[in-house]
C-alpha cells in the first residue's frame, strides 16, 4: 500500500489581495493534486500576508474563505491546513484551520504566542489553547511561526497524540537558518513527522525566506523548497514513528518531576 504524500504550498503572498491569493493557492493545490497528496500545509495568513490597517476588513472574507478551502479539500480529497485571520468577539485572532478531505471543518488553533518584535500583539489576540486535530490521515498538532521557538507546545501536542506537527509561516529570510534548525530539531525531540509550509517574496521592506521543509522524525529533509514559489512533496511512513519510538523510548523515559513539578509523573 502507497504512503501518503505530505506536500506545502509555498507562495508569495500579495498583502491585502485575496484574490490574487485565492488564485495562487488554487494553482498551488492542483499542482500537489497532480502528485496524489493526501495533505497540503499552506503559509501563515495566506488570503492577505499582514496589512494591520485593513486586518478587520480581511477577517470579514474568512467564513467565505473557509468555503472555498472545503470545496478545494472536496474536489482534490486532501487535508488542508493554513491560517487565517479570524474575528471574534471584536478582537482578532491568527488561527489556523484543518478541513479534512471530507469537507468537515475538523479544528482550528489560534496562535498562542505573538511576534512582539513585530507588533503582532497590538493586533492579534492570544490564543490560549494548545490543538490536536483528528484526521483522516491521522492526528495533526497546529502551530504558527513564531510557535516554532517555544519547545514546550510542540512537546505538548506530542504527548497529545500528535503524529504530524504542521506548521505555516511567514518566516523571514534574515533568519531562516533558525527556520531550518528548528523544524528538525522539533522533529527530532518529539520523533514524528513535521510540514512547515513558509511564505516566500516580500511584503514592505521584510523579506520571506521560503525554505519549506517535510521532516522525518529521524530529521531527515525529506523535501527542501527554495526561496520561490513552489510545491514540494514527500511520502510519509507512519510506520517510521512506532520504529523509532520503540527504539528509543524517549516518552516512556522521560521525568518529567524533575523539570515539571506540578505535573503527573506518569504522564
Amino acid at each position: 500500500m502507497p504512503h501518503p504524500v505530505a506536500g506545502c504550498c509555498q507562495i508569495a503572498i500579495s498583502p491585502g489581495d485575496i484574490d490574487s491569493n485565492v488564485v495562487k493557492v488554487e494553482r498551488a493545490l492542483d499542482n500537489l493534486a497532480a502528485t496524489n497528496c493526501t495533505i497540503a500545509v499552506l503559509p501563515e495568513m495566506w488570503s492577505c500576508g499582514f496589512p494591520y490597517r485593513s486586518l478587520a476588513a480581511m477577517a470579514r472574507q474568512t467564513p467565505l474563505l473557509l468555503e472555498k478551502v472545503r470545496q478545494w479539500a472536496v474536489e482534490r480529497r486532501m487535508v488542508i491546513v493554513g491560517s487565517l485571520p479570524e474575528a471574534d468577539g471584536g478582537r482578532i485572532f491568527n488561527t489556523s484551520y484543518v478541513m479534512d478531505h471530507t469537507g468537515e471543518l475538523r479544528g482550528a488553533y489560534r496562535k498562542v504566542h505573538l511576534f512582539s518584535l513585530h507588533g503582532e500583539h497590538k493586533h492579534f489576540a492570544h490564543g490560549n489553547t494548545p490543538v490536536v486535530v483528528s484526521t483522516s490521515l491521522g492526528h495533526l498538532g497546529v502551530m504558527i511561526c513564531y510557535d516554532l521557538r517555544f519547545p514546550e507546545l510542540s512537546r505538548r501536542l506530542a504527548l497529545d497524540g500528535a503524529d504530524i506537527l504542521c506548521f505555516s509561516a511567514l518566516w523571514p529570510e534574515t533568519r531562516i537558518d533558525h527556520w531550518s534548525l528548528l523544524l528538525r530539531a522539533r522533529a527530532i525531540e518529539n520523533q514524528l513527522f513535521v510540514l512547515g509550509c513558509n511564505g516566500c517574496g516580500r511584503e514592505g521592506n521584510l523579506r520571506y525566506g521560503g525554505s519549506s521543509l517535510i521532516v522525518s522524525p529521524m530529521g531527515t529533509v525529506l523535501a527542501r523548497a527554495g526561496e520561490g514559489e513552489e510545491v514540494i512533496t514527500a511520502e510519509i511512513d507512519m510506520e517510521e514513528i512506532r520504529n523509532f519510538r520503540s527504539h528509543i523510548d524517549c516518552f516512556g523515559d522521560r521525568v518529567p518531576g524533575a523539570y515539571e513539578p506540578d505535573r503527573a509523573e506518569g504522564e
